[in-house]
């Protein structure tokens, strides 16, 4: 048998960076059908972003991961191995034509120290909101085998009767929602073609910016600032007896969030938490805007989606919050209002005794989970029906689901425009025929 084949992926998104290592047998063109992850690699540090007025920083930071990675690739098949570099649109450079320098700065380095490794780099670079939207949902098709499989026959074949699922992704700066809506997209900037295994998918995929968890907090917290007329901020959404402080400065060092013209950079502000569910419900409806405008249907702050169909994939943000919460086994909605109320009104004393662990993330706990059912019900328009279509989840098939594998597989081309019947030439017809014509053609 041949040996399996590899590939690396970097997840360079806004708040960190991860390194997947994945492998597949070589044997059967694409192996089974499933990739396999081997290895994930969480590197030191915030994202590579945050190393704008440091480039070699970013790049140095990736080596730890390298070594790694290159402990799993046989040594003999290091140099061909394809490796990548995806970055989300993150702050400072949201996209390239923002702070382009820095950012082709912060590039140079982290290729520069990737291209000293024994592997097949193919590039770094930033994805655009659709391809995160729409890899993310390759990754989660492809893993649960809905657009092919192979079967006990060895033939691949295109599953019967089998609905594609919807994939929700919540990042720090921004979230996906992409799906088949079933109809036909009306604002062709949100709609994505693709024709996989010989069968074409029409789908729905819109990005917002700046509505990842990290981003829409940081938005939260800046309302809540400028609501207030003193360097004092009560926080509904933090639990009551938690205080911390926080300069302008770390407040408004986002694209998302625009400091008032009268706030001094190195003021401290005192953050308080009060413990409010019902008032940060209310802060966080007001990051959005609901109404539609024109007459067609809309997620939210006015851009065009159809209503939500069939069965969807919620991963990244949207599962580490409920799984913290232990909200991951399919509960009714009402149970989940249930849970998360009662998780929002508990002190920081008793947070702190229950979840020593914990400690850095707990006080955001009850903002990102309101800030989910606000995003999920009103944003995305799901409702007590839908509900129990969202299946929050971190893994398919032993894999992490996120943009990185649809990203990987589209890269290598293992993922045939065609049914690979058709790519290998196996139709005993066709052949017959071609061979006949020749013969014929010599005679």
């Amino acid at each position: 048998p041949l040996c399996p084949q590899y590939g690396l992926v970097f997840d360079a998104g806004s708040t960190h960076t991860s390194l997947y290592t994945y492998r597949w047998p070589a044997d059967k063109e694409n192996g089974t059908g499933i990739v396999s992850q081997g290895d994930v690699c969480t590197v030191e540090g915030p994202g590579i972003s945050s190393y704008a007025d440091d480039p070699a920083g970013a790049g140095a930071s990736l080596r730890p991961c390298l070594d790694q990675a290159l402990k799993i690739v046989p040594a003999e098949q290091q140099r061909e191995t394809p490796t990548y570099l995806g970055a989300t649109r993150v702050h400072p450079f949201p996209v390239r034509e923002q702070n382009g320098t820095k950012a082709e700065q912060v590039f140079a380095e982290v290729a520069k120290v990737i291209g000293e490794y024994p592997v097949d780099f193919r590039g770094a670079r930033i994805l655009t909101g659709t391809e995160e939207g729409s890899f993310g949902w390759i990754t989660v098709n492809y893993l649960l085998e809905t657009l092919v499989k192979f079967s006990f026959a060895e033939k691949w074949e295109h599953p019967e009767d089998t609905e594609v699922l919807g994939a929700l992704d919540l990042g720090g700066a921004s979230t996906q929602i992409t799906f088949q809506p079933g109809v036909p997209v009306e604002d062709r900037n949100t709609s994505v073609f693709f024709r996989l295994y010989g069968t074409n998918y029409s789908l729905y995929s819109h990005s917002y910016l700046c509505y990842g968890q990290t981003q829409a907090l940081k938005m939260l917290l800046a309302a809540l600032h400028q609501d207030s007329v003193t360097a004092q901020i009560s926080h509904p959404c933090y639990p009551m007896g938690y205080q911390e402080n926080v300069t302008v400065a770390e407040l408004y060092d986002s694209p998302c969030v625009r400091a008032p013209s009268t706030a001094s950079p190195a003021q401290v502000l005192t953050v308080t938490g009060t413990g409010d569910p019902a008032r940060c419900i209310t802060a966080v409806q007001k990051l959005f805007n609901f109404s539609c405008g024109a007459q067609r249907p809309c997620g939210f702050n006015g851009v065009y989606q159809p209503p939500v169909r069939g069965q969807f994939f919620a991963f990244a943000g949207f599962y580490y919050t409920f799984h913290f919460l232990n909200l991951t086994s399919q509960q009714s909605l009402n149970d989940v209002n249930t849970t998360i109320l009662a998780f929002c009104k508990r002190n920081w004393s008793e947070l702190e005794r229950t979840f020593p662990q914990d400690k850095k993330y707990l006080h955001t706990y009850c903002s990102a989970a309101i800030y989910i059912l606000t995003l999920l019900l009103d944003g995305f328009k799901f409702n007590e029906h839908t509900w129990s279509n969202i299946h929050f989840s971190q893994q398919a098939a032993h894999t992490d689901i996120g943009w990185t594998l649809g990203f990987m597989l589209n890269f290598t081309n293992m993922i045939p425009a065609e049914p690979l019947e058709l790519v290998k030439g196996h139709q005993p017809g066709l052949w017959a025929g071609a061979v006949s014509f020749i013969v014929l053609a010599l005679v």
